[in-house]
Formats: structure tokens, C-alpha cells, sequence
């Protein structure tokens, strides 16, 4: 296994799962829409035009939006690209007991601006066609065949 699993990157796979738990769905659902696909990136949308509540699941009728707000909140400070940013999971639970002010959620993580940009670009190519030729239209010694 590559790279460094620390302490920071289970703060970021709490962070998931808290939307996950809160959302009612997995991480990634090809089977939303595409705007809400990528759950991450759905909560930073809702969270950027303060409709944090839009993100719990549809299932659930009577719920605290205080409570909601305050979870996506730690959720997407979990989240950020540097693990510098990501708050110690002993404040996390601080936080969420309401024992320590969250502060100022940042802005979206460029990793998700990158992940978009990836999937526009992979869009953007999968729906260009391209003719391949096949091997009775082309083929470099053809002529020698033919006689």
C-alpha cells in the first residue's frame, strides 16, 4: 500500500460518513442526478447557498435543522484537502457536543473543482465520436492483398 494513512484521514472518512448517515445515501450515486451524484460535492454546493437542510434524507419527516447545520458543518470541515485544515477528532466531538464554536466552514476544497473538471473533460470525450476504422476499410499492407 502507497502513501500514509494518519490520524487526518479518518477525520476525513468521518467526515463522509456523517453525510452519508445524515443524507441517507452512499458517497457516490450514479443513479441521482448529476449535480447530487457525488454526495461531497452536493453538501459543498447546499453549504455555499446555505440550504445545508436539503441534504438529509427524504425519509425522515421531523428533524432539528440546528442539529443538521451543525453536523454538515464539522462534516465539511473534515473534509478539507489539507489534513492541516482537518479539525483532531477530539474537537470534532467537541464540536459536535456543542461544547466548541465550529468557526468559519472554508470554501469548497480544490479537489472537487479538480473532480469536476476531470469529469467534463471525460464527458466531453466520450461523447465526441470518433470513427474507427475497421480492418476491411483499412489496413496498412491492404493492397498487397488485394492482388
Amino acid at each position: 500500500m502507497s502513501g500514509h494513512l494518519t490520524e487526518k484521514a479518518d477525520v476525513f472518512s468521518f467526515g463522509v460518513l456523517a453525510l452519508e448517515i445524515v443524507s441517507g445515501r452512499r458517497n457516490c450515486d450514479s443513479s441521482v442526478e448529476e449535480e447530487r451524484m457525488y454526495l461531497l460535492d452536493w453538501a459543498w454546493h447546499l453549504h455555499e447557498n446555505d440550504c445545508n437542510v436539503e441534504i438529509v434524507d427524504s425519509a425522515l419527516s421531523d428533524f432539528n435543522e440546528e442539529k443538521v447545520k451543525l453536523v454538515v458543518d464539522v462534516a465539511l470541515l473534515c473534509t478539507q484537502a489539507l489534513p492541516m485544515l482537518r479539525p483532531p477528532m477530539s474537537r470534532v466531538v467537541t464540536m459536535l457536543l456543542g461544547n466548541a464554536e465550529i468557526g468559519t466552514v472554508p470554501t469548497t476544497p480544490d479537489y472537487l473543482s479538480d473532480l469536476k473538471f476531470n469529469d467534463m473533460i471525460s464527458s466531453s470525450l466520450m461523447s465526441s465520436t470518433t470513427q474507427i476504422a475497421t480492418p476491411d476499410e483499412f489496413h496498412p499492407l491492404r493492397e498487397h492483398y488485394s492482388g
